[in-house]
């Protein structure tokens, strides 16, 4: 199983970027998405996370800016990132709990996306 996120890069404050996440291989189902974000120098932080049945949860600072969505059918998850700051500037991971017929559930994380808001 592999997640491939895609979709950062250099936006000016104020700016939008959408980032995706696909996960592919053998694959049952799967649970809880997210996306977490590491600054240089912090610890790896929640972002936002959304669960099979449409529960989101978003860390208070990207509350009303930032989007999170699912398409199961694609097995994709997606960070819709509107009105950036330049506190946002971080390495941005998905991570997901994906179900194995024979192994069961497991967390899988992304090789990670880069975003950086200049001012």
């Amino acid at each position: 199983v592999q997640l491939q996120a895609c979709g950062g890069g250099l936006v000016q404050a104020g700016g939008s970027l959408r980032l995706s996440c696909a996960a592919s291989g053998s694959i049952a189902s799967i649970n809880d998405m997210g996306w977490y974000r590491q600054a240089p120098g912090n610890q790896r932080e929640l972002v936002a996370t959304i669960t099979t049945g449409g529960t989101i949860n978003y860390t208070a600072s990207v509350k009303g800016r930032f989007t999170i969505s699912r398409d199961d059918a694609k097995n994709t998850v997606y960070l819709q990132m509107n009105s950036l700051k330049p506190e946002d500037t971080a390495v941005y991971y998905c991570r997901a709990y994906i179900m194995r017929r024979i192994s069961g559930e497991s967390r899988h994380w992304g090789q990670g996306t880069l975003v950086t808001v200049s001012s």
